[in-house]
C-alpha cells in the first residue's frame, strides 16, 4: 500500500511538469530505464566518432578537417555530460564503458554503417544528426532533471553538426559537377533508411513506449518523431536535388505529411544483433583505443590522489 501511494504521488508530481532529481523517490522500473536510455545514448555518442574520424586525414580542405575536428570533439563531449548524467542515477561509468566494451550495452545501429566517401560524412551530419535533433529536442522537456539540462547544450551543437552536414551535400548535389552529385546520391541512398530505422520500432511493436511516455521520460512516440523527421527533410532533399530513394514516397493531402514505404525491421534487427556491416570493427577499434588510453586513465588519477592528499596535507 505505501509503495501504491509512492507511485501515485510520482505520478502526479511527473503530471505537473516537475523535474525529478537524483535524490527523489522514483520507481525502480523508472531508473532502470533512464540509466539504460542515457547510456545507450552516451555509448552512442562514443562510437558516432569513429565513422567521422576516419575522413579526418581525408577531408577535402583544411577549413573541412578543422570543421571536422570540431564536430568528432563535441561527440566526446556529449558522451561525458550523458555518463555524468547516469552516474547521478547511482551506476559507475567504469560499469557503463565495460558493457559497451565487452558487447552487452546497446548503442545506436546507425553507427554501424561505413563511411566509403567524403559524401557520407555530409550524408551523416545532415540525416543522422537531423534525426538526433528530431529527438533530442524533445528530450529536453524530458522529466529527469539531469538528462533534460544535458540535453539542453547538446541540441545546440547537434544542430551546428546538422548545419554542417548539410552545407557539404548543397556542395556536392547542388553546386558539384556531375561526378559529385553522382557521389552524393549515393551516399544519400546509404543513410536514408538507416536513418529512419533510428527512431526505433514502430510504435505497435514497441512496450515500454506507452510506460515512457506516461513517466515523460519520451514526449512523443517513435511514429510521430520518425514521421516529423521525413516531413522536415524531404524538402531539403528537393532543393539540393537528390532523389528520395523510396517509390512509395508522396505527399498525403489528408493528412498533411508525407506517406512513405516500409522500412526494413530484419534488416534493423540484424544490426542490433551485432550483425551489422561493420558491429566488429568498431567493437575493435573502443577496446584497442581503451586499452592504448590506459595510461592516461592511470595517470590522471594517480594525479587526482596527489592533489588530494596535498589538500588534506594543507588542511591538518
Amino acid at each position: 500500500m505505501e509503495n501504491q501511494n509512492l507511485l501515485e504521488k510520482f505520478q502526479r508530481y511527473v503530471d505537473a511538469e516537475n523535474k525529478i532529481e537524483a535524490k527523489d523517490w522514483m520507481p525502480d522500473g523508472y531508473r532502470k530505464t533512464l540509466i539504460r536510455q542515457m547510456a545507450q545514448h552516451a555509448h552512442s555518442e562514443v562510437v558516432g566518432m569513429l565513422p567521422e574520424g576516419n575522413w579526418i586525414s581525408r577531408a577535402p580542405s583544411l577549413r573541412r578537417k578543422a570543421i571536422l575536428i570540431s564536430k568528432v570533439q563535441d561527440e566526446a563531449g556529449h558522451g561525458l555530460y550523458l555518463y555524468s548524467a547516469c552516474e547521478t542515477l547511482g551506476v559507475d561509468r567504469s560499469t557503463l564503458i565495460d558493457e559497451l566494451l565487452c558487447g552487452k550495452a546497446k548503442y545506436s545501429s546507425i553507427f554501424n554503417y561505413p563511411t566509403l566517401s567524403w559524401a557520407d560524412i555530409g550524408a551523416i551530419g545532415w540525416l543522422v544528426d537531423g534525426a538526433a535533433i528530431v529527438n533530442q529536442v524533445s528530450l529536453q522537456r524530458t522529466s529527469y532533471g539531469p538528462y533534460s539540462r544535458a540535453m539542453v547544450r547538446i541540441c545546440k551543437e547537434e544542430s551546428f553538426h546538422q548545419r554542417q552536414g548539410y552545407e557539404i551535400m548543397i556542395a556536392l548535389a547542388k553546386n558539384g559537377n556531375a561526378a559529385q552529385k553522382k557521389m552524393a546520391q549515393e551516399a544519400f541512398n546509404r543513410w536514408w533508411w538507416p536513418a529512419l530505422m533510428m527512431f526505433g520500432p514502430s510504435d505497435a511493436n514497441s512496450p515500454n513506449s506507452a510506460q515512457n511516455m506516461a513517466w515523460k521520460i519520451k514526449r512523443h512516440s517513435n511514429d510521430e518523431l520518425r514521421q516529423k523527421f521525413v516531413d522536415m527533410t524531404v524538402p531539403q532533399a528537393e532543393y539540393v536535388g537528390l532523389t528520395i530513394p523510396d517509390k512509395d514516397l508522396k505527399w498525403n493531402e489528408e493528412t498533411g505529411h508525407y506517406a512513405f514505404g516500409e522500412i526494413d525491421w530484419t534488416e534493423f534487427n540484424e544490426v542490433v544483433k551485432g550483425n551489422g556491416p561493420c558491429n566488429k570493427q568498431r567493437l575493435q577499434t573502443r577496446n584497442a583505443a581503451h586499452e592504448k588510453g590506459t595510461w592516461v586513465r592511470e595517470a590522471a588519477m594517480a594525479y587526482a590522489q596527489k592533489q588530494s592528499e596535498r589538500q588534506k596535507v594543507s588542511a591538518a
